[in-house]
């Protein structure tokens, strides 16, 4: 069932028109990440055309969202993702670079998802601060309660957000196409990825997946396309009532999260068990969710806690087996290129890719012996014939071949360029 939302201020003029420059930063920040897609060099051949066709299309109330890509990805962890189409992630940059600071003045600093200067560095770091605070650095008992929620993207409540998001909007949006905002909004909540798809590889590569992480099984009116930045925007916004419940009403001051996935930190263990059915009470009647009951953990600083690919523990944070188990077998796919060919451009760039990605999440913690072990004992030594290492095991860096003597002598006795004068 589709809600109709969509009020207007009688003391306010409503303009179904948009800003071209915004549509062109919209273009230009989703362009970074996805310029080489075959849909984004498609768009990009006649680009300043594409761009007014979908302001038109936005204006006059015809625009919808096209076909997505679902595929399967494996790594950290097996997940159901949509790709829309390229013309639609511009949509998305366009929606969200208007949102997004509205949404700013009223998130809580420690929802770490999605958001400039945070992510999961800053929330370990502020998960490793917590700890360390409530201890009086590790001096005192204190307990770590860490929970996350059943199926989160796919349970998401489409009517739900959408009415959270009218009444945000009306109340902190100013500008005068804020109907036209509302009308975008929810053409994207309600899109239906799943029909008419595109399937990317096979189907059996859903085998394994839970039902509850696709959003062909999702409850009717439910979910949210998981690679979509208005999904993790939007999800992030979604949990906001329950980070104001975490902080305002229950008072927890060492509290985090990032997605579906939070920590508490405080000195009194029965405390904390006796949060978890207020949580869980709240999560189902308030956003309609469910607390995994198969993934609450709660123990002593002493023991650790796996928290965004990392263990913290006292002074020091380690890798999670994970990620390592991921690094492995990314090195052992490298290894496997080397062996079969000389590796061609695309190679050398994907080898870089995948090898810094892993280093540079890596470089944060306390790894310098794991990474050493895994590049000089695991890695194919052929591979430093092509590459180097910079700034202490912390970034490969393609070698760049010297010109031959031969060559640049032959380019410096070649013939000026003949000038005929008129």
């Amino acid at each position: 069932m589709q809600l109709s939302l969509f009020h207007t201020d009688s003391n306010q003029e409503q303009l179904r028109e948009i800003d071209v420059e915004q549509l062109f930063e919209a273009y230009l920040s989703c362009r970074k990440t996805k310029r080489y897609t075959q849909n984004a060099l498609k768009f990009e051949v006649d680009y300043e055309a594409n761009l007014f066709q979908l302001k038109d299309e936005i204006e006059n109330g015809s625009y919808s969202p096209g076909r997505s890509i679902a595929f399967i990805v494996n790594k950290p962890v097996k997940r159901e993702i949509f790709a829309a189409d390229f013309r639609d992630r511009v949509v998305h940059h366009w929606l969200i670079n208007k949102l997004n600071p509205l949404f700013e003045k009223v998130f809580i600093k420690d929802s770490y998802a999605c958001r400039v200067g945070k992510g999961t560095h800053y929330g370990v770091k502020r998960a490793d601060s917590f700890i360390k605070a409530c201890s009086e650095n590790y001096t005192k008992d204190s307990y770590i309660l860490k929970l996350d929620i059943l199926g989160f993207f796919m349970h998401i409540n489409r009517n739900l957000l959408l009415t959270m998001l009218e009444k945000f909007i009306h109340q902190y949006y100013t500008q005068p196409d804020k109907a036209l905002l509302l009308e975008i909004t929810q053409k994207i909540i309600f899109n239906q990825p799943t029909q008419n798809c595109i399937i990317k590889g096979n189907k059996k590569d859903w085998d394994g997946l839970p039902k509850n992480k696709s959003l062909f099984h999702s409850p009717p009116d439910c979910g949210l396309p998981i690679g979509n930045l208005t999904s993790q925007v939007f999800a992030n916004f979604y949990m906001h009532q329950f980070d104001a419940f975490a902080t305002k009403e229950l008072g927890l001051k060492y509290y985090g999260r990032y997605v579906d996935d939070f920590v508490i930190v405080h000195p009194d263990k029965d405390y904390l068990k006796s949060l978890i059915p207020q949580l869980s009470n709240f999560l189902l009647s308030a956003l309609q969710l469910t607390l995994h009951p198969k993934k609450i953990y709660l123990q002593h600083y002493n023991k650790g806690v796996k928290f965004l690919g990392t263990v913290i523990k006292p002074n020091r944070i380690y890798i999670a087996n994970r990620t390592k188990g991921n690094f492995y077998n990314a090195i052992e796919k490298q290894n496997k290129i080397i062996q079969d060919h000389k590796p061609t451009k695309e190679d050398k760039a994907a080898f870089l890719s995948s090898m810094n990605s892993y280093l540079g999440i890596m470089k944060h913690y306390k790894s310098y012996n794991l990474r050493k072990r895994m590049i000089f004992k695991r890695l194919s030594g052929y591979w430093f014939n092509h590459v180097y290492l910079s700034g202490g095991i912390a970034k490969f860096v393609l070698k760049v071949r010297p010109v031959k003597k031969n060559q640049r002598n032959a380019n410096s006795k070649q013939a000026p360029a003949q000038i005929i004068l008129p």
